[in-house]
């Protein structure tokens, strides 16, 4: 078989472009990429299942509560850019591996914590190994991803809802096995060993980007990286033969303030306010269900978290449908249309929700999680991941995605402050402004990165390059 030269970036994207689907070794990265998203949803969503017996046990204020639920957030919003500086300086693998070691410390910390203290130590560390995570990767995803499949990004989202409702199933069994209040110890404990089995799983078959290594200047990394992707001998171009990087990106600070300026201004705005109302609204509602729940069905463990993981149920079919959904629709227009329909139902729980019959009571809920994870649960990541090209995608991702766990934190903060405040309706009523606000943004700015003519990976200015794209790496003997 005859080696394939690659002669720079543009080599490397137009061959993974021209793959006729995500198979192989690109397939396996793929989906192993998706399993350290679902274990950033299985840590968090362990301790909302457990939630309940654990505020019982550790006889906890509405105000540990909210401490306690929002802490991972608010450390992810420092991590999020730190992660993503640290994959776009070093590489997208070694902090991925960083993340799940961490995600095993703070499963391990909380679960055997003796007391809130230290509770709250093992959620620093979900936290950071979340913030690190989530940002690089949907940029590993998108770098292993043909343009024409972009949407499928989006499956993220019903990957989310898996680990959300195996969590609940895992809560059942748990409680059927008479641990009464340490539930949430076995809860956060599982984690642990999602992040252990993953941590094995990654080390093993996680092979570094090579779009990354390309923007990056380093052919033969790329070429290396390639060769184990894809069962095919590449190498490096001569020097002379390298084609050149365009708008290649400065080091450090610089690479931020270019997501805020020019063509991509309105495109870090849409994003971010996607991140943002989506985060607030899920984590102010939808993490909440299994409490949510215990008010709408009564105080038997069972019976409220099985409404939640009915709830979620309908969160896996709007997660999977997502990818669809956006390629029919786009990612913006989808999140309009998520957006508003989610308002509606806000308005509804807060207005009827304590006349609502039974079957109305488990829909009304239901159709929350199906218009969020359809529309713009999945299409705030997807939009920040596929608006900027590479050597942008992991900051920018990790810029946007603190935004996005500013707005998880105060919705897991002011949710149960609101609630024993001004009950659940108003709390209901108030926090529906937001999805209203973002339903008028995604209205007004009209940036569709699946739409787009040029991969925003690359956006190749100079004509001669242009056709590029379309070549496959060349092959010599």
């Amino acid at each position: 078989m005859s080696n394939l030269v690659i002669r720079g970036v543009q080599d490397v994207v137009a061959y993974i472009d021209d793959r006729p689907k995500i198979s192989g070794r690109a397939g396996l990265i793929w989906w192993l990429a998706l399993g350290g998203l679902f274990l950033d949803a299985f840590s968090n969503s362990a301790l909302s299942a457990g939630l309940g017996p654990m505020t019982k046990d550790l006889h906890l204020s509405a105000a540990q509560v909210a401490l306690l639920t929002s802490l991972a957030s608010w450390v992810a919003i420092a991590f999020n850019p730190i992660g993503g500086w640290m994959a776009d300086r070093w590489g997208r693998i070694a902090p991925l591996i960083l993340a799940k070691a961490l995600a095993l410390i703070g499963a391990a910390a909380a679960a055997f914590a003796p007391n809130f203290e230290l509770v709250l130590t093992g959620r620093f560390f979900v936290g950071a190994a979340y913030g690190i995570d989530f940002a690089i990767a949907m940029a590993l995803l998108a770098e292993f991803t043909p343009a024409k499949f972009r949407s499928r990004l989006n499956t993220w989202q019903g990957i989310w809802y898996v680990a959300v409702s195996t969590n609940l199933v895992l809560a059942i069994l748990f409680y059927n096995m008479g641990t009464g209040a340490a539930i949430w110890r076995y809860a956060v404990g599982s984690a642990g060993v999602v992040a252990l089995i993953l941590l094995v799983a990654q080390l093993r078959y996680l092979v570094e980007s090579p779009t990354w290594a390309a923007r990056k200047g380093l052919l033969e990394r790329a070429a290396t990286s390639m060769t184990k992707i894809y069962g095919q001998t590449f190498t490096a171009a001569p020097e002379a033969d390298r084609l050149p990087i365009l708008n290649q990106a400065t080091r450090g600070v610089a690479n931020v303030a270019l997501i805020f300026r020019g063509s991509y201004l309105p495109r870090t705005i849409l994003a971010g306010t996607v991140q943002m109302a989506q985060s607030i609204q899920y984590f102010a509602v939808g993490w909440y269900l299994p409490i949510i729940s215990l008010t709408l069905f009564g105080q038997d463990f069972v019976v409220a978290t099985f409404g939640a993981l009915v709830f979620n149920l309908f969160g896996i079919v709007g997660g999977f449908l997502s990818p669809k959904i956006g390629n029919r629709l786009g990612l913006r227009k989808a999140s309009a249309l998520g957006f508003g329909a989610v308002f509606i139902m806000l308005v509804v729980m807060g207005l009827f929700y304590q006349s609502m019959p039974i079957f109305l009571a488990f829909l009304v809920p239901s159709l929350f999680i199906l218009f969020h994870s359809g529309g713009p649960g999945a299409n705030g990541k997807s939009l920040s991941t596929l608006s900027f090209r590479s050597e942008l995608r992991a900051g920018a991702n990790g810029i946007i995605g603190a935004i996005g766990s500013a707005g998880a934190a105060l919705g897991l903060l002011v949710f149960p402050l609101l609630k024993e405040g001004l009950g659940l309706g108003p709390t209901f009523l108030i926090l529906s402004v937001v999805p209203l606000i973002a339903c008028i943004v995604c209205s007004v700015i009209k940036w569709e990165p699946t739409r787009a003519l040029l991969s925003p990976d690359e956006e190749l200015d100079a004509p001669q390059f242009k056709s590029d794209l379309a070549r496959i790496a060349v092959p010599t003997s």
